[in-house]
């Protein structure tokens, strides 16, 4: 059974989480989403209010392979073999993510040789959306309906709730 850990900190979670999630459940026996904190970030919503979010965009996917979890302090080769997976999955939106995205391969794959890193380039429509550029267009006159259009309905109320 292969099994395959999407990490991040999905704060919040969009369209382009969704697309990977759908991608990995779809190509993997079993995903599991692993919510990460970023100590170089500033969250917006709690852990719990990020994995609520995930679980509720989750629900629907017809694979049912999907579970979503927490990881903290420790590298993410190292959760992904604590929970069975042979894989990590990962975006590519830019050439700056591919760089990012090689170099921790190459590291990862030093640390735990058995774990092999498995890139997803994301369709032109949300290639360019991310969690930052999100929350970076909240605020300014009119800005949920822009921001709408790059994160699932359930974030965007959580959103509308916490900036309106």
């Amino acid at each position: 059974m292969s099994r395959v850990v999407y990490a991040g900190s999905f704060d919040p979670p969009t369209l382009g989480h969704l697309w990977m999630i759908e991608e990995g459940a779809r190509l993997f026996a079993s995903l599991t989403v692993a919510v990460g904190t970023n100590p170089d970030k500033t969250d917006t919503f709690s852990v719990e209010e990020r994995m609520g979010m995930l679980k509720s965009i989750t629900s629907g996917i017809d694979a049912k392979n999907v579970d979503v979890a927490f990881f903290d302090n420790r590298y993410l080769v190292h959760y992904a073999r604590s929970v069975g997976a042979q894989y990590i999955l990962r975006g590519i939106r830019s050439p700056a993510d591919f760089e990012y995205e090689r170099v921790m391969r190459h590291i990862n794959s030093d640390i735990c040789p058995d774990i092999t890193t498995v890139f997803l380039m994301p369709p032109r429509q949300i290639a360019e959306v991310s969690s930052s550029l999100v929350k970076g267009m909240v605020g300014p006159k009119g800005w949920e309906t822009t921001v709408q259009t790059f994160v699932p309905a359930v974030v965007f109320d959580m959103l509308c709730k916490r900036f309106s």
